[in-house]
């Protein structure tokens, strides 16, 4: 997820280096409460077919949630970190530090 974000430029300064912590946090945020994501519930092979069954996307915040193996108390510190969120505002800050990564700076 990170390569696609960005790249596979090498970024090895200090500034880069503390640029893309910041990155990361933002961007931690944004996948678990944000980006639905599918997992595999069961693979059927069919000679050399392999057949793929998935689940409905889902968030891993709202998985989390739905999990019954998961205590009340524990589910309580996202909920909390969901309500202070605001997706625009989130995807902004990321666009920003992603702009602050200026390509030519890379080798």
């Amino acid at each position: 997820m990170i390569r696609r974000l960005v790249g596979y430029g090498r970024y090895d300064t200090q500034a880069q280096v503390d640029q893309l912590n910041r990155l990361y946090v933002q961007y931690r945020v944004f996948v678990n409460f944000f980006l639905p994501v599918m997992k595999l519930q069961e693979k059927v092979r069919g000679g050399s077919r392999v057949q793929k069954k998935y689940d409905a996307p889902q968030t891993p915040y709202v998985r989390l949630l739905a999990s019954p193996e998961v205590s009340h108390a524990v589910k309580a510190k996202p909920r909390a970190a969901y309500t202070q969120l605001a997706v625009v505002t989130l995807k902004q800050a990321i666009d920003r530090l992603l702009d602050a990564l200026k390509p030519s700076s890379v080798r």
